[in-house]
């Protein structure tokens, strides 16, 4: 699959400047980068739900999770029944996030992590060929971020699909990464395997990126 290319500019400034790539099926690619570096306007993007400066051809077939995530005044199992009508994939996915105590309570008023679980096993309800998650697990605690690495790890493999991780973490880019993406001041500038880009980085300001997180 090709990622377009595309620029997002505010004011005159260029925030983003994507130079366009290719993605494989089966996938998990990590990206990585300083607060303001363009990552999640990179997902907003590709997702649709913000224009990029010149018209890009819409993709189809994309799961979005975006980093503010949205419940609706139902149940938390009937928003997950938005995205699909089998019941027991639903079942699955909100035992999976240990979920199970919650699925009948209203999700509107679920806690951050709570809603945050409950976005990621609306999305897995569907199958999609490409799947952007923006900072899933930030508001999850410990035990119930490597829960949803899990689920995230097996649904790539289930579907095949390319999935795109904007995360803060670099652990965790480490461990369920197949590759990795280094935004810096909006442009992409260093990818390549996990292993590359982590423990041999070519460019200065990715080393110095690593070094200050403690990687």
């Amino acid at each position: 699959m090709i990622l377009p290319a595309f620029s997002k500019t505010y004011e005159g400034r260029t925030v983003l400047d994507f130079p366009g790539m290719e993605v494989q099926p089966g996938n998990i690619y990590a990206v990585i980068g300083a607060n303001g570096s363009g990552k999640s306007t990179f997902a907003k993007i590709l997702a649709g739900s913000l224009k990029a400066d010149h018209r890009i051809k819409p993709m189809e077939g994309i799961g979005y999770m975006p980093q503010k995530n949205y419940a609706f005044r139902m149940s938390l199992k009937k928003n997950l029944l938005l995205n699909g009508s089998d019941e027991k994939r639903a079942d699955e996915l909100i035992e999976a996030l240990q979920l199970s105590s919650l699925a009948q309570k209203r999700a509107d008023r679920l806690s951050g992590g709570e809603t945050a679980r409950m976005a990621l096993a609306r999305l897995m309800m569907k199958r999609y060929e490409l799947v952007l998650l923006d900072e899933p697990t930030a508001a999850m605690d410990m035990e119930t971020t490597l829960l949803s690495e899990e689920l995230i790890v097996g649904y790539v493999r289930e579907t095949g699909c390319a999935l795109i991780l904007v995360t803060h973490s670099l652990q965790q880019a480490r461990r369920i990464a197949d590759a990795v993406w280094y935004f810096h001041k909006g442009q992409l500038l260093e990818h390549g395997a996990k292993e590359t880009v982590l423990d041999r980085p070519e460019r200065a300001e990715t080393r110095q990126f690593l070094n200050f997180y403690g990687i």
